[in-house]
């Protein structure tokens, strides 16, 4: 069984990110606009530009000691801040009371406020509405946990936050109720929709030439009128309730994507239409960027969460725990592709480790993401502070 080799610079036990100084923090500042669509205005030698950036990527590993060299004039740097605390999971079963100290230390240290209270109105006001979106089809085990979310939602009513301002949201409401999310929202007086479920706009969508197969439940679904199938539809939740957005994403493969995370959960979690995408990898590395960038989704989005209590790195949407490893980690970022873009390497690095079948990794949709400034998918431009 051929398996990749580990880096000389690779710890064998260690998670991604162990051993990076924590003085290497982001230097600052706001992250830059995003430019205009990649899909519709990118030049045809974006192709060999893509080319050029991924070979020039060490693919392979996640070097243990980044340079400690000064930051590149002109370069864009990501901020992780992940907390460990090997006390946060028993038998793949998160402890609340852990992962809630483990989520104010993550909150607080990412914002630099002395206080969970201050920490919170540096991110939201009283009046937005916040959604937090989850993944919840895989379930409680290897979803996006119910303990994570728990620890969010009662860290932001703690801090004086409306309860009927938060949503807890996914695409469909009976993935959240056999997920536990309703149980969840009702204990807190908290609200849970599904995208789908709340209807779409017809006046805000994502345009492609990619003509898809319209099933029940699409805007569009039963409609004759020529160009239809080209669209998809942003959901009501987005464009009518939401005001600001926090992601929730587990440390999950995912067959297409690489892993089930923050881009794609938010991309296919926003919109209908998104079968077409499936079954075409070359048009869904580059619709999922152009989707999360579409100010109803990415301009609202304040602060992305990897929950990586457990990695699950194979299995997609059933949960395999067979195949899982718990890391006993949170991860903050405003950045989600360079969260994705760790998750990714680390769920190459678990198969490696259980000697199991690895894969080559395509980050080409995550460098189309960094081309329209959704964020940074080089791993040297990823500052990752750890706090234990």
């Amino acid at each position: 069984m051929a398996v990749r080799p580990r880096s000389p610079t690779e710890s064998a036990e260690a998670p991604v990110g162990a051993g990076v100084p924590s003085h290497m923090i982001w230097p600052g500042g706001a992250f830059p606009a995003r430019k205009s669509f990649f899909v519709r205005f990118a030049p045809a030698g974006v192709s060999v530009l893509l080319t050029l950036l991924l070979s020039a990527r060490a693919a392979d590993s996640f070097p243990a000691q980044p340079s400690t060299a000064p930051t590149e004039v002109g370069r864009s740097k990501s901020r992780v801040v992940i907390v460990e605390d090997q006390g946060a999971v028993s038998a793949f079963v998160p402890r609340l009371d852990v992962v809630r100290q483990m989520f104010d230390r993550a909150l607080t240290n990412w914002t630099g406020k002395a206080s969970v209270a201050e920490s919170w109105r540096a991110i939201v006001s009283t009046q937005d509405v916040v959604g937090i979106k989850v993944v919840s089809a895989p379930g409680p085990l290897s979803g996006t946990r119910p303990a994570v979310v728990e620890a969010a939602v009662e860290s932001l009513v703690d801090a004086g936050f409306p309860p009927k301002q938060i949503i807890i949201w996914d695409k469909h409401y009976s993935n959240l109720k056999a997920a536990g999310f309703v149980e969840l929202a009702e204990k807190y007086g908290v609200r849970v929709a599904g995208s789908a479920d709340a209807g779409y706009d017809s006046e805000h969508f994502y345009d492609s030439v990619v003509v898809g197969q319209l099933v029940w439940g699409d805007h569009e679904f039963g409609g004759q009128r020529p160009g239809i199938g080209r669209k998809s539809f942003v959901s009501k939740l987005l464009t009518r309730e939401i005001t600001k957005l926090i992601s929730i994403a587990p440390l999950l493969n995912h067959n297409h994507a690489g892993v089930s995370g923050h881009l794609f959960s938010l991309a296919f979690g926003s919109v209908d239409n998104t079968i077409r995408f499936i079954n075409a990898p070359g048009q869904l590395q580059m619709a999922v960027p152009d989707i999360c960038a579409l100010p109803e989704v990415g301009d609202k989005l304040v602060l992305s969460i990897t929950d990586a209590l457990v990695a699950q790195y194979y299995g997609e949407e059933r949960a395999l725990l067979h195949y899982a490893r718990p890391l006993c980690q949170l991860r903050f970022s405003k950045d989600p592709v360079a969260l994705d873009v760790l998750s990714i390497h680390e769920i190459e690095r678990q198969r490696a480790l259980a000697d199991t079948p690895s894969s080559k990794i395509d980050l080409q949709l995550y460098a189309n993401a960094s081309l329209i400034e959704l964020g940074v998918s080089e791993l040297r431009d990823i500052q990752v502070e750890i706090i234990k």
